[in-house]
């Protein structure tokens, strides 16, 4: 700014320009630079061969988690011999679990773990009747000889019939035994199918009662653990069990139905909030200078009327008893309000930041403008690029394809583990404890004849530590292809709204295609650089994650030394991650500008933005908060229009749409609400990167060029204006 002429510099600016030369030199004038360069090469090519590995590596790991996961494991329940229900081969036939003593499941530790300590078979259907044969035999209800053997539920390979006439079940004492053992279920309810598990029937049909469950031939049941369940009481001892799934269950039926009910409505709710995202882009230029000295003249109105309330305050306590008191500590927070000195310091303090905010105002007035000035430039640049509004579709779907893939991998290497069998139900003097590891194929042969009541029962599934190691590199190259997909947006919007600015008569010299010419430039040249910036950020969040994980162990621990060390680690990486964000953005657009690498890129902007501190600080503000007025307003005003709509409150509309009748119809307004705050951020984050592109631009303008006809500025008039430039001699048109 203390240019006076061509080629002289004021005295009281030598020093200016000397502090400046601190961050780099200013860019010279080129005479053959008219924009995006089209003449450049590969850069960073080092760093695209390594990202290209990196990929094929995670299509290794792909390939070991596809072939030794099982994802089926997670979906669909597991036998006591860790057989998939369903799916496993010996089983594929019976896709219902049964649980031997159902009670053992009444709890919500167990019924979140979708395991208990109870034998668990799979069955072809849910029983459909009450069958309480110990309790029958027990109480000397029916004779053993005249029991139908056929309506035992029992392990596998464990005949019943043939136990008790010549095994090691004989007699009535054989028959308590091998339900006592667990080797076939001592009773059973009508059930019904719950998530593939068989829950008794009162529990899930609303159709189905407790007294449908006891007959008159079975007024109670008596289990083999002692437990007697009569109709009086199930239903409280099985509800702890299925409440939660019920809860679920019908929840997500009800919210589905309102889904199907209202997808119509949302999707043009949605609709509705892309326009009015467009249109507030669009009007920006004429708004951007009403919000931004609105909003100061509102605020400092707001801290006027604060100073003059305090005052009024003050004056109302005067030579009233006590209110000249000093301050004394009271838990009565409101008894500091009855003291002049409280409302003076109010009113001295509200006094200050005005007067700061005054002075601070008057002196960045021209940043100020030009960020309203640059803010609207940007809203003509997008609104003649409509193309670039729906940019970010592109990156969003290699996004989407980045989280399937991942999620895919990281689902199958979860499941990349073994069934771990622990013995269960083992008396004192059995040679094995409680919870040891167990050969489920060999333990019967071990231990079978020597009548304990041990069993070798399915636990978990146990994964290999190796599978840890290739989770964590699977979330790494997660953060680098999705970072590498912002980054990738960013640079293409960067290189088609700097033709734009570089066009010196526009619309005219603004080359056909922008959009499209960037994108192939980035896909073409700049993959490594891409590659480059993409990976600063992704080691910086995986090491983030790490700490995380280090601060979770540490809960319970009382080392605060370790502890306050993370904390700081933490804040500093999380500040580290967003200044590399900043400088990557701006990185990215010097590149799809000269076409340089990732490191003198990054160089040139950090220094370029340096030499302009003071109104980056302001653009960066302005832009911050205009941007998230906008996202707010266009999510508010969609949001309280659907809130109207659905609770038929808009009685016009009614007439030509019908209102939906809706379960719960804050449903459908959440996502709309939602999906129009992700569509805003969207738009808005294409109308801030035009921002930040055309502000470097202006910024190289004023470096690279002096107004003259040679050299002459390529900024809007109404920029020029403001910072006092001008261009002393029209142009030709080539």
């Amino acid at each position: 700014m203390g240019i006076k002429g061509k080629n002289k510099v004021a005295p009281e600016d030598e020093q200016n320009l000397t502090e400046k030369e601190k961050f780099g030199k200013p860019v010279k004038y080129d005479p053959t630079f008219k924009g995006p360069i089209a003449n450049r090469g590969c850069t960073d090519v080092i760093c695209c061969i390594l990202f290209l590995v990196c990929i094929v590596g995670m299509g290794g790991v792909g390939f070991i988690a596809f072939t030794t996961g099982d994802p089926w494991t997670l979906v669909y329940p597991t036998d006591s011999r860790g057989q998939i229900c369903g799916v496993s081969e010996a089983v594929q036939d019976k896709p219902m679990l049964f649980f031997f003593d159902f009670l053992k499941c009444a709890s919500y530790d167990t019924l979140l773990e979708f395991k208990c300590n109870t034998p668990q078979v799979c069955m072809s259907a849910c029983p459909n009747k009450t069958y309480s044969p110990y309790k029958d035999l027990f109480f000397g209800a029916v004779a053993p000889a005249l029991l139908n053997f056929d309506d035992f539920i029992c392990d596998y390979d464990f005949d019943p019939a043939t136990e008790y006439a010549t095994g090691d079940y004989q007699g009535l004492d054989g028959l308590f035994l091998m339900m006592e053992d667990d080797r076939c279920a001592s009773y059973y309810l009508p059930s019904s199918p719950l998530a593939d598990r068989c829950v008794p029937s009162f529990l899930t049909d609303a159709l189905t009662n407790v007294g449908d469950v006891f007959t008159s031939n079975d007024s109670f049941i008596y289990t083999a653990n002692g437990d007697n369940i009569t109709g009086s009481n199930a239903e409280e001892l099985f509800s702890n069990a299925v409440n939660l799934f019920l809860e679920l269950q019908t929840l997500v039926q009800v919210l589905y139905e309102d889904l199907v009910a209202s997808w119509h409505m949302v999707l043009i709710g949605l609709g509705i909030g892309m326009l009015l995202s467009f249109i507030w882009i669009v009007v920006m230029r004429w708004l951007a200078g009403v919000i931004v000295w609105g909003s100061l003249i509102g605020l400092f109105a707001a801290l006027g009327f604060g100073v003059y309330y305090c005052w009024i305050q003050y004056s109302a306590l005067e030579g009233v008893a006590g209110a000249d008191s000093d301050f004394e500590f009271s838990s009565n927070l409101l008894s500091y309000l009855r003291l002049q000195k409280t409302w003076m310091a109010f009113g001295i303090t509200l006094l200050v930041v005005l007067s700061l905010l005054v002075l601070i105002t008057l002196c960045l007035c021209n940043r100020i403008r030009v960020a309203i000035s640059l803010i609207k430039e940007a809203s003509r640049c997008v609104g003649g690029m409509i193309s670039t509004l729906f940019w970010p579709i592109l990156p969003f779907l290699l996004q989407m394809l980045v989280i399937t893939v991942w999620v895919f991998i990281a689902v199958f290497l979860a499941t990349s583990h073994t069934a771990k069998y622990t013995v269960v139900d083992a008396e004192s003097d059995f040679p094995l404890a409680n919870g040891t590891v167990c050969d489920e194929a060999n333990f019967t042969s071990y231990y079978g004849e020597m009548n304990y009541t041990a069993r070798c029962q399915f636990q978990s599934y146990e994964v290999e530590q190796y599978v840890l190691y290739l989770q964590i590199y699977n979330l790494f190259m997660f953060f680098w292809l999705m970072n590498f997909c912002v980054a990738l947006g960013q640079m293409t919007l960067a290189g088609a709204f700097a033709s734009y600015y570089w066009a010196f008569s526009k619309p005219q010299d603004i080359p056909a295609f922008p959009l499209l010419k960037s994108f192939y430039r980035s896909i073409r040249y700049h993959l490594g650089s891409l590659a480059f910036g993409s990976l600063i950020i992704a080691i910086i969040q995986i090491i983030r994650v790490m700490l995380e994980y280090v601060e979770n162990k540490l809960k319970g621990k009382d080392n605060m030394v370790v502890k306050f060390v993370i904390k700081c680690l933490k804040c500093c990486f999380w500040c580290l991650e967003k200044f590399m964000r900043f400088i990557n953005k701006n990185a990215y657009i010097l590149i799809a500008i000269y076409g340089d690498n990732f490191c003198t890129s990054a160089q040139n902007a950090f220094f370029l933005l340096m030499r302009n501190i003071v109104r980056v600080a302001v653009v960066n503000k302005i832009t911050d908060y205009l941007i998230f007025l906008g996202e707010l307003c266009v999510t508010a005003i969609v949001g309280a229009a659907s809130f109207f709509f659905f609770t038929n409150q808009i009685t016009f509309v009614g007439e030509y749409v019908t209102v939906p009748q809706l379960n719960y119809y804050w449903f459908p307004i959440i996502l709309i609400c939602v999906g129009t705050f992700a569509i805003a951020i969207s738009f808005f984050s294409v109308y801030d990167m035009a921002v930040d592109t055309l502000f470097l631009c202006f910024l190289e303008d004023l470096e690279r060029h002096d107004g003259s006809a040679e050299k002459p500025y390529y900024m809007s008039k109404d920029l020029m204006g403001i910072v006092g430039k001008k261009n002393k001699k029209e142009v030709p048109d080539d």
